[in-house]
């Protein structure tokens, strides 16, 4: 959750970039504000997208992840935990993790701003109440005693009775585009999202830049009907006192005074640089390449630490797909299964066909996005395969856990959250091999290897019917007073 969040942050900034960097001063009112209403929004569901295409074209995780598991003095018994950033558990007397502190504060965020939110409502309720109510085209007209505000929202213009009459004129035509063009719909959609999003600051830049968008869109429209020297007389007469309302269209604000008085001074853009918006292609797709790349469900530590043998492992990952799918190679195929081959272990023997491939290499390791059937801890044989492979992680997790020495020797002194990163294969006969350990200290290490070489033989995992091997990382963070 958290980093999909992150995910949405960043997309919002690179959309904010390219606002004002290329479109904020263009007079394509009407594009700029569908550019402000849609970025948002892909923000928040290109994060969830995953296009197959592109996820193909990424080489499958070789390794699969077990959940972290936490030890030590603080966590005897062995707690679970999920292998994602946000689910890493805070050792203390509480037990709350990241995750349910976070979703706490978002809580209470979400309720004071909802609050804020009803408040502004009821203020708008209270003018309503205290003003002489008119009607003009459709249109509910209040005016308001002993002040010179001037806003709208939704049908309802609210003008201060100390306005001049040539002052309303021009705030009706200027209100009555915002109404118009219902900007205040967009006004509620940003004001949902400040409440959901209480904690993102891009939200509230992206409501500003659209306030001062309408700004323009009005000004642009009611400058034709009143003249350009009267209309800026107008802007110029006074500065009004305005209710500061986030969801009101105010006729002045003094900060936004003279970036529309320029605004209406620029000539109207080309239509060729209506091209710009086009740019939203490329941003998305690489939007799209970035999170179809990135997984959240991988332990990013341990994937670094185990990285010798990536290279070899791609090519085999690459080489068993096109078997397994073909049936046959092409010559460029058969020289890169030659280049394999021989790659692997200079001498060794060249293949020449597939079928001889496959006769010779029964016993090898397949890719875990492939396989037909994982391994197998003794217990789960009976379960189906998505519920077996979660009964194995479950098991395997639980045996290291009341296995692993607490007290080992040598980490006395240590304090705080020391991680260990294990990798091991079972191979085609069910045997734990092959087992590694990097953390700082080395009795750590050792005492981690003791434990996960002492698993019990398993079922090993079948692909096409046959026996083949597969690699496990096992994330472990001991965890002491």
């Amino acid at each position: 959750m958290i980093l999909y969040l992150l995910n949405i942050i960043i997309f919002q900034l690179l959309f904010l970039v390219v606002y004002d960097l290329f479109l904020k001063n263009e007079t394509f009112f009407n594009w700029n504000r569908f550019y402000l209403l849609i970025t948002p929004v892909l923000s928040m569901i290109v994060p969830l997208i995953q296009i197959d295409y592109i996820r193909q074209s990424i080489p499958e995780q070789f390794v699969v992840t077990l959940p972290t598991l936490i030890l030590g003095s603080t966590a005897s018994e062995g707690m679970l935990a999920s292998e994602t950033l946000d689910s890493i558990t805070i050792v203390g007397d509480k037990g709350f993790t990241i995750s349910e502190v976070f979703l706490l504060l978002w809580a209470v965020g979400m309720c004071i701003c909802l609050l804020i939110f009803v408040y502004k409502l009821y203020k708008i309720w209270l003018l309503k109440q205290s003003g002489e109510k008119t009607s003009i085209d459709g249109i509910m007209v209040y005016l308001l005693p002993e002040t010179d505000t001037a806003f709208s929202f939704f049908n309802s213009i609210f003008l201060g009775e100390m306005l001049s009459e040539a002052q309303k004129t021009n705030i009706l035509l200027h209100e009555q585009v915002h109404i118009k063009h219902r900007h205040s719909i967009d006004l509620l959609f940003f004001e949902l999202q400040r409440i959901i999003f209480w904690f993102n600051p891009l939200i509230y830049v992206f409501q500003n830049k659209m306030i001062l968008l309408q700004e323009f869109i009005a000004d642009s429209n009611a400058v034709i009907k009143n003249g350009k020297r009267a209309y800026y007389e107008g802007l110029l007469s006074q500065v009004f006192k305005t209710e500061s309302i986030s969801i009101v269209n105010t006729f002045f604000k003094q900060s936004l005074i003279k970036k529309r008085i320029t605004m209406l001074q620029k000539s109207k853009s080309r239509k060729i640089v209506q091209l710009k918006y086009l740019l939203l292609l490329p941003i998305v797709g690489m939007m799209l390449v970035y999170t179809a790349c990135s997984n959240e469900q991988k332990d990013i530590s341990s994937e670094n630490e185990f990285v010798s043998d990536t290279e070899v492992m791609d090519k085999i990952n690459e080489l068993a797909e096109a078997i397994m799918k073909k049936g046959n190679l092409s010559e460029d195929e058969v020289k890169a299964l030659k280049f394999l081959s021989m790659e692997a272990k200079p001498g060794d023997k060249v293949y020449l066909s597939v079928q001889e491939y496959l006769d010779d290499t029964v016993n090898a390791d397949v890719p875990f996005a492939v396989i037909e059937k994982g391994p197998t801890f003794p217990g789960c044989e009976d379960l189906e395969n998505e519920v077996a492979k979660k009964c194995m992680s479950k098991k395997i997790t639980e045996f290291v856990g009341a296995n692993f020495n607490t007290k080992v020797p040598g980490t006395e002194s240590l304090s705080g959250r020391q991680r260990i990163s294990v990798k091991f294969k079972i191979d085609a006969s069910g045997n734990v091999v092959d087992v590694q350990a990097n953390a700082e200290h080395k009795e750590l290490e050792q005492e981690a290897i003791r434990v996960v070489s002492s698993l019990p033989k398993m079922l090993p995992g079948e692909h096409q019917g046959k026996a083949v091997g597969v690699l496990y990382a096992l994330p472990i963070i001991f965890a002491l007073n």
